[in-house]
């Protein structure tokens, strides 16, 4: 218990560090034993919470190389905590879901279509994350993907446009961001002017890749159309 606690303060100390991005290695290095404190550190306040994302997608590559079966395991974990069975609200776990899926290559073939769901809103016999919340933190992680596999992500077009008017003001604005990070089309343009037109002035918090960002709803929507 002692060693665990120990780990959990050296990993929390790099992540807080100035240079918190050059210690990535490192922690990749570290494997499973920092499974567990960086799933703890996602409930932890948005950028602390982004940092251990972040790191746990290079522990979980580093994972992949050697043992599938490991990384099988996290993915699995990061679904329970996503179910409502669970009785978890699943904070930092989309964000996680993103960054591994940016980081690992297999899970991201095999896994892409799960983060996918939680945006897909059927109206029954779905995976949809009806809490508005964390689903802005769905769309931020499918953004995410976009990012490092486009190619994976290109299916969630039309429910990223969809969620250009989700119920949920500052989900539109993480589903513009997300948008934005995937290939131009300019079938999206009309529903991102509207969105950029519409003057909302709702805060998303956008994390790139150093540090949080404050942006507006219709701002994000004329950055992503350009």
């Amino acid at each position: 218990m002692a060693r665990m606690r120990a780990v959990k303060q050296q990993l929390k100390d790099l992540l807080s560090a100035p240079d918190w991005r050059d210690h990535l290695p490192g922690l990749r290095s570290m494997g499973q034993p920092a499974v567990g404190p960086l799933f703890s550190f996602l409930l932890l306040e948005p950028l602390m919470r982004h940092k251990a994302a972040l790191a746990l997608g290079q522990v979980v590559a580093g994972l992949e190389e050697g043992s599938a079966e490991d990384m099988h395991n996290i993915m699995r974990r990061l679904m329970w905590h996503m179910n409502e069975e669970s009785g978890n609200i699943g904070w930092g776990i989309p964000e996680a879901f993103g960054e591994v899926l940016a980081a690992c290559p297999r899970a991201a073939r095999e896994f892409h279509r799960v983060l996918i769901s939680y945006v897909i809103d059927l109206g029954r016999d779905d995976n949809f994350c009806d809490h508005g919340p964390l689903r802005r933190s769905c769309f931020w992680a499918i953004g995410r993907l976009a990012q490092a596999r486009p190619e994976l992500a290109a299916s969630a077009r039309p429910w990223l446009l969809k969620g250009l008017e989700d119920e949920d003001i500052p989900c539109r604005g993480m589903a513009a961001w997300a948008l934005a990070q995937l290939p131009r089309d300019f079938m999206d343009a009309p529903a991102l002017r509207r969105l950029a037109e519409a003057g909302h002035e709702e805060i998303c918090e956008i994390f790139d890749g150093e540090k949080m960002v404050e942006k507006t709803v219709s701002g994000l929507a004329r950055e992503a159309l350009g």
